[in-house]
């Protein structure tokens, strides 16, 4: 049952079985009923007729009784003397009623028998028939073969008074043969039934899933590849199936776009790094060299860029492994403060504006640094005043950081937080940055349930949720 075709066959197969058994057992039963109630009627059809011949006062050696194969009647008294029987009736329910010349013999008590004086009280006057009736299932001799029948028992007076229960039966074999005859055919017709069921639910089951192993197939051929250009085919249905290979090629255009930006991002950062290993290492050789050429203070400041930029690979490959910010409160207004107070090497120093206070939940070390970022920034493009503000907006802290540079033109201003972007126009690789200090900023804002976005230019506003 590894195949879901086979499972999705056997599990048809079962449920229309059960269900045919079920449907098959109740019509066997109502047939059964049916028949069996017909030969009831057939024998209290007869019964009557015979007690009605009584009530008239026809004696019982002259009674018009109906062929003892079809209808075996026989007509007792109260105390189980025979009085008459039909022909070639030799016994009731294994008691012998008469002998082969027609003499009368006894038969079983009947409900009649027991009940004499309940008869007598419901006031049956001769030459009346009881309207009741009493059925029971009993057997019959009739010139040497027993049977089953339906017998119907009759009470009746004829004109003497005396009381007497006319038994008359019918025969069971035709509806045995008729429910066995069903019943056959159901036993036939069941097994080539399921067997169509479980061939039709095979061969559908199999059209419906060979888009799924045309899917399964071509991810096995891109699994093998890597190419991951390549796409699932699209049934034309728009069933669950389709959805699902057009899910799965999203998913690969996903994928695929994440593999190409990581590509980039490891070409990129080879490139950067690159640069300052190679100019640390020309100085030192030189240093090595002729010491009195070693350039200290460069070899310094290539090494603190080196340290800088192995710093911001390291955070944006934690970020991108889904490393999730602390849950501690922050004062953004207290971390500007501080932050502000430590730059005192800046080129421009930095103004402080209205700081609204307002805590905010994340990691104090990742904020710290989205604020170092845009204070970087805002070093690089200023001209004479870099500003820094911390407002209250509804359930918003909002951080503001702003310069008096020519601003970032509004084409640029989803670009620029691309990883490794640099504007050509507003600085050069010596003195910019590798580009990631603004990518950095943003995955950090948005971990931390808000947004950083350039307004008006020059001002850079990071807005994050209040600590609730």
């Amino acid at each position: 049952m590894g195949s879901v075709r086979a499972r999705a066959a056997a599990g048809a197969t079962v449920v229309v079985a059960l269900a045919l058994i079920a449907a098959g057992t109740a019509v066997l039963l109502v047939l059964s009923n049916k028949l069996q109630g017909r030969a009831g009627l057939q024998a209290e059809v007869a019964a009557r007729e015979v007690a009605a011949q009584i009530a008239t006062g026809k004696p019982y050696g002259k009674l018009d009784l109906p062929d003892g194969e079809e209808h075996p009647v026989v007509v007792a008294a109260d105390d189980g003397r025979v009085l008459a029987v039909g022909e070639d009736v030799q016994a009731v329910d294994g008691k012998r009623v008469a002998g082969a010349s027609g003499g009368a013999g006894s038969v079983p008590p009947t409900a009649g028998d027991d009940d004499e004086d309940e008869e007598d009280d419901r006031g049956l006057r001769a030459g009346e028939v009881d309207e009741d009736v009493t059925y029971r299932d009993g057997t019959a001799k009739v010139d040497g073969s027993v049977a089953d029948y339906r017998f119907a028992l009759v009470e009746a007076k004829d004109a003497r008074g005396e009381s007497v229960t006319v038994r008359a039966g019918s025969a069971l074999a035709p509806e045995e043969d008729a429910v066995a005859s069903v019943r056959n055919a159901m036993l036939i017709g069941l097994p080539l039934l399921l067997g169509v069921v479980a061939g039709v639910t095979w061969l559908v089951t199999r059209r419906a899933l060979r888009p799924v192993e045309g899917i399964r197939g071509e991810m096995a051929a891109i699994t093998a590849s890597t190419d991951l250009s390549r796409r699932v085919p699209v049934p034309s249905s728009k069933d669950e199936i389709g959805r699902l290979a057009r899910t799965t090629n999203e998913t690969l255009a996903a994928l695929e776009s994440s593999v190409e930006r990581q590509r980039r991002f490891v070409a990129d950062a080879s490139h950067e790094l690159r640069s300052p290993i190679a100019s640390l290492r020309t100085q030192l050789e030189v240093g090595v060299a002729h010491p009195e050429l070693l350039d200290v203070p460069g070899a310094v400041e290539d090494t603190v860029r080196l340290q800088r930029l192995a710093a911001d690979l390291l955070l944006l490959a934690r970020l991108d492994a889904g490393e999730r910010p602390s849950e501690a409160r922050v004062d953004l207004a207290a971390m500007v403060r501080e932050e502000s107070s430590q730059r005192v090497t800046d080129r421009i120093p930095v103004r402080l504006g209205e700081l609204a206070s307002g805590e905010v939940a994340g990691s104090r070390g990742q904020l710290g640094r989205v604020l170092t970022n845009l204070l970087d920034n805002a070093q690089r493009h200023a001209v004479a005043s870099v500003r820094v503000a911390v407002v209250r907006e509804g359930e918003w802290v909002v951080l503001r950081v702003e310069d008096d540079g020519p601003g970032v033109p509004e084409s640029e201003r989803e670009r620029i937080f691309e990883r490794f972007v640099r504007l050509d126009d507003a600085r050069t690789r010596d003195d910019g940055g590798a580009g990631l200090g603004l990518a950095i900023a943003r995955d950090v804002a948005v971990r931390h349930g808000g947004s950083l976005a350039v307004r008006a230019g020059s001002v850079f506003e990071l807005r994050l949720p209040v600590a609730g």
